[in-house]
């Protein structure tokens, strides 16, 4: 099976479809050092919301809870992996990155030399599969 095209920053391209599968796929294709924080990130919200629902949506992985929408996504910049979280502005702390025209959504960038601290990370997941979540 050939290897994912990777588009602008390196992003993987993943055809959109639901399930781990292409999540995996997704994640395996993460270049480099961001193939390991795909795989703690996806460790993480799977441990910390067991009953998680997965897709790839718009070549990023996408995780919800069914019936509530999605919570979180994460997607590969150049120099760093942005982490969204979609009803950000409820969550406390308000995760850092956002602007005006954002709306509800916030994240965070993690960069190569960041230290990640999964304390907040599981922290943020578990506040934010408890609300409703986004839906297309």
């Amino acid at each position: 099976m050939p290897k994912p095209k990777l588009l602008s920053g390196g992003n993987p391209q993943i055809a959109k479809a639901d399930g781990d599968a292409p999540v995996q796929a997704y994640i395996a294709a993460m270049p480099g050092w961001k193939s390991d924080l795909g795989a703690r990130l996806d460790t993480l919200i799977t441990r910390t919301v067991p009953d998680v629902r997965k897709a790839v949506k718009w070549n990023s992985p996408f995780y919800g809870v069914e019936g509530q929408g999605w919570f979180v996504s994460f997607h590969v910049l150049t120099r760093y992996v942005k982490v969204t979280f979609f009803k950000g502005l409820l969550l406390h702390p308000i995760p850092p990155g956002g602007t005006e025209r954002s709306k509800d959504a916030r994240w965070i960038d993690i960069h190569e030399s960041d230290a990640l601290d999964e304390d907040q990370l599981e922290a943020w997941v578990k506040q934010a599969a408890a609300i409703p979540g986004w839906t297309p």
